[in-house]
Parts: structure tokens; sequence; C-alpha cells
């Protein structure tokens, strides 16, 4: 089978956004706020908002399973305060787990949690829990700047976010470090502030020791990895010179990266340079980048096909890449489709 580690919810229905418009209104004027109960939306309009995107596409392109988050940029952390984060992100997880029970051969969840700026990441741990629990969610997308593009947390290393890591390593369930949106005009959101995020996650990890503290803690690097795997000698160099292990074991034990790089090229240097056990499938469909490569005629977010397109990878290797990683990386996932005989 065919797993995507890297699904976002970019299509829920426009009711969504509407009331996140009122929520944010109501930060300044409290009588404009929206309560949960006055967002409504049916089984039905869920259905057709994946059914004429999400799962098309997948029947298509042959991809059997997604793992599905809330839409990055919707997060959008630096916004309001932790009551504000706290109750998007509870209707956002919702909303995601709704679709996994509509679609339980096709969606699994990864949640979104309540991050904001300069507040405890403890106090994410209720929704987290939830999440995997109630939810049957694999996986968390954190956030490293909730600041939205001003990079106002201490490094991923640091012990700020050890509360997450403790709880990943209790519930056996790995993080995508992902980003939101850029409120910071340098930094285009898709363009910069994601691949800016990517490289600069990797770099935080070479040079802290956070997988001496947390030998089983699993990362997740999306994007490719950013511009990581085309500079793989630099951050090589910098291990080095940093007096740590090699990178294969002070990094790659751990640090896993995915395909959305969304041309072949990408993916050949990405599968030369990166060991194929530490790749995973991901397309991010309907995502960030859309539309149609004039260069191969094809969607550039269909990214099976460069998959297959890469001549250096055997079928044991795409085997691994498509499910085989995945299972390992994400214990939870993998427990559920044995239960359920796949």
């Amino acid at each position: 089978m065919i797993i995507d580690c890297h699904g976002h919810y970019t299509t829920a229905p426009k009711v969504l956004e509407a009331w996140r418009n009122q929520q944010i209104a109501g930060i300044k004027d409290p009588a404009a706020a929206p309560k949960v109960a006055d967002l409504k939306i049916s089984d039905d309009e869920l259905r057709e908002s994946i059914e004429s995107n999400q799962l098309r596409l997948m029947r298509e392109r042959g991809c059997d399973l997604t793992i599905f988050s809330p839409r990055a940029s919707f997060m959008a952390h630096h916004i309001g305060d932790l009551a504000i984060s706290s109750t998007w992100a509870s209707i956002c997880n919702e909303l995601c787990f709704r679709v996994s029970k509509l679609f339980p051969d096709n969606f699994i969840g990864a949640a979104m949690l309540p991050q904001s700026p300069g507040v405890d990441p403890k106090t994410c741990i209720p929704e987290l829990e939830k999440c995997v629990r109630d939810y049957g969610f694999v996986a968390i997308n954190l956030n490293p700047d909730p600041s939205g593009g001003f990079w106002k947390s201490p490094p991923l290393t640091d012990r700020h976010w050890h509360p997450i890591y403790e709880k990943m390593v209790e519930l056996d369930i790995p993080a995508m470090i992902h980003v939101s949106t850029s409120c910071n005009a340098c930094f285009h959101t898709t363009g910069a502030h994601y691949i800016n995020a990517d490289t600069t996650a990797v770099m935080q990890l070479i040079e802290g020791d956070l997988f001496k503290d947390f030998p089983t803690l699993r990362i997740i690097i999306p994007h490719g990895g950013g511009a990581a795997p085309y500079h793989w000698g630099r951050y090589r160099g910098l291990a080095q010179a940093l007096k740590k292990p090699l990178l294969r074991e002070h990094l790659l034990k751990n640090v896993f990266f995915d395909t959305c790089v969304y041309h072949q090229p990408g993916i050949d240097l990405l599968t030369k340079v990166i060991p194929v056990d530490n790749i995973l499938f991901a397309s991010e469909m309907v995502g960030a980048v859309r539309g149609i490569d004039p260069e191969s005629g094809h969607h550039y977010d269909d990214t099976k096909r460069y998959i297959e397109g890469t001549l250096n990878l055997s079928a044991e290797d795409r085997h691994k890449i498509y499910e085989g990683n995945a299972r390992r990386v994400y214990p939870r996932l993998d427990a559920a489709l044995k239960a359920r005989g796949r």
C-alpha cells in the first residue's frame, strides 16, 4: 500500500474560515466573538469537500492512506492567546477526526497543537492526549516558531520543548516539524518560511544533543528536509566542526525526510543523499504547490511519479518509502492497520 505522511485539510468547507475570521475579529471586539456551537458543518459537507478533492486525487494517483492534519497555514499560532489557539486547534482537530471516521480506509489523523507565543508547551498536552487517545491520531505537528516568522522560541533542543517530547515518547508518536503562516513580510509563507524552518530545524538538531535525552524520539522534517539534503556536505562538515558524531549516528537514527520536493531532480538527489530508510512518501496534496508543471505536463504535487521515475531505487527501496518506513516511524498507524488486516 502507499501511505502519504503529509496531508492537510486544505479543502475544508468555507464556513470554517468564516468562523475563524469572526474569532479573530472577536479579539478586539469580544461582542463579535462566535461560539463554538455557531460552527455547523454536516457530514455531507465534509464528504463533498474530501470526495471531490483529496480522495479523488488519491484514487487517480494510486495513494491508499493519508496522515491528515489541519491546514498548516491556518494554525496561525501567533494570533490571539492560548485560549484562542486552544479553541481553534480543538475545532480543526475534530474536523480531521470526523473525516477519518467518514473515510476510515483513507485517512488517519495527526494533531495540530494549541501553541501560543511565550506560553509553556506543556499547555498543549491535554489536546495532544485527547487526539491520540480519543481520536486515534498517530502523530502531531509541532511548530518551532509560534511567533509566525520572528523566531522568538528557544531551539528545538532546548528544555523548553521537553514536555512535548516526554509525552511523545510516552505515547510512541512522532512529530512533523511544521511552521504556520509567516507574518514577517521578509519571508513568503510557503516559498521561504516553510523551507527556512525545515533547514533551521535540521541545524538545531545537529547543534544539540536532544536524542541523548530522548533516544527513541522520532522527528519528520517536511518538504524534503528544506535545504539540508542539497547542502548535506555543509551539514556534515558543520557537525564535524562541532565535534558531533557522524550525521548517520547523530541525526539519522531519529530524523526522517518526506518527499514534498515537486520535481524529479530533487527526488533523485534526496534518494542519493539521504538513506532510503529515512525517507517517507508524502505529497502535501492540494497544498502549497498546485497546478501543472509545464515541463512535465503533470501536477507538481503528484509525487508518486517522481518516486517511480527515480532510477536508483529498487522495488525494495520503493516499498520502504511508500509503506515500510511509515509503519516503523508511526507505530500507532502500524497497529491500526494491522488491526484492520492491512
